[in-house]
């Protein structure tokens, strides 16, 4: 059993390092391809994709919590209201940043 996971391991070691060095290749050529602007479309897509997806978990939280709160209290739905929509202004931020990197 043991020479089993020797020679596994081996044959990953080796088919990851024969990987490595192809993908390193191909980034190398990639990047001589890219030119600049297409790194600012990839910037702001990140900054568009990752706001949005950080307010989408921060709305389920805070809807949640809010929706438990207002079950035992219907009182507090005017006051859980505000932070609902500060979640939802980190997507707002995204975009205003991506905006910048494509404009500037």
């Amino acid at each position: 059993m043991k020479r089993f996971i020797i020679v596994l391991f081996l044959a990953y070691a080796s088919s990851s390092l024969i990987f490595a060095e192809s993908a390193a290749q191909m980034v190398n050529e990639a990047e001589a391809a890219m030119s600049s602007s297409a790194w600012r479309y990839i910037a702001a897509a990140l900054a568009v994709g990752i706001s949005c997806i950080a307010g989408g978990i921060a709305v389920a939280q805070i809807g949640a919590a809010a929706m438990g709160a207002m079950s035992e209290n219907p009182e507090l739905s005017g006051k859980a209201l505000p932070f609902a929509g500060l979640a939802e202004g980190i997507c707002l931020w995204g975009f205003l940043v991506a905006l910048l990197i494509l404009v500037v």
